[in-house]
């Protein structure tokens, strides 16, 4: 199998893609045009405007079908990944119970005016997601779900005031950086309060990939797709490594 990979639409390595976007013009065939024109010029090839509509006045969104010529080389990609730690929630209540003897207490959030809480619920809810508990199910966890538009300021009070040893901080808003703006507040917030080495800082979002969590200084990122048990087990392992005298380590 080649190292080098192009994307696959009607053939293997035929560079068919698909590309959608909005450009602030009233919908005509002009405006097809315009848009076909826009796809050449990024470097496609065989460009084929598949819809293109008006969606409000003086906008219009278009999906142009095309081929690029490039390729990427996987050999020389790496991108690390949080879930390194695959336990069940009965493996990492005794894993709890054994590595770090009492109930880890742990908060979420969705912060700044985010309201999107679907995400969150579904690691901290008891139901969970997919089949998998989430974190208020799981007898060696305390987990406190502290909703939406929550502000950074809030969250670190709430982790000062409570000591907590986990939280997670949730942004599926991104528009204009604000999901970056909101992580890097949080985790500056914690800096200066003294308490970010004790806490196993989180961020998640479907947009959020675990070399973005690094780069913002947070433990771990968690993007879509995300199990409760995944979360946990990384919570459990890191705090438990964090909690092990030096010595030992």
């Amino acid at each position: 199998m080649s190292r080098f990979v192009k994307p696959y639409g009607d053939t293997l390595d035929d560079g068919k893609v698909q590309l959608s976007f909005t450009l602030p013009v009233e919908w005509s065939e002009a405006a097809d045009e315009a848009a076909r024109q826009l796809a050449v010029r990024m470097g496609f090839t065989d460009v084929q405007v598949a819809d293109g509509r008006a969606i409000a006045p003086g906008f219009s969104f278009f999906v142009v079908y095309a081929s690029t010529p490039q390729a990427v080389d996987l050999e020389g990609i790496s991108a690390s990944s949080a879930r390194t730690h695959a336990m069940t929630m009965e493996e990492i209540d005794d894993f709890v119970i054994e590595r770090i003897g009492r109930k880890i207490r742990v908060a979420g959030a969705c912060i700044g005016t985010d309201a999107h809480t679907v995400g969150i619920d579904a690691i901290l809810n008891m139901k969970g997601y997919k089949g998998d508990y989430g974190l208020e199910r799981y007898h060696m966890f305390e987990a406190f779900n502290l909703g939406s538009q929550v502000s950074p300021e809030a969250l670190v009070r709430y982790a000062k005031e409570h000591h907590m040893d986990a939280l997670l901080a949730s942004q599926v808003v991104t528009q204009k950086g604000s999901d970056i703006k909101n992580f890097t507040a949080l985790g500056e917030l914690l800096e200066a309060e003294g308490i970010r080495d004790r806490v196993v800082l989180i961020c998640g979002g479907p947009r959020v990939t675990n070399r973005l969590a690094s780069e913002l200084g947070y433990d771990a990122g968690f993007g879509r797709g995300t199990l409760p048990s995944e979360v946990a087990a990384f919570v459990a392992v890191t705090l438990a490594d964090r909690l092990r005298p030096a010595a030992l380590r």
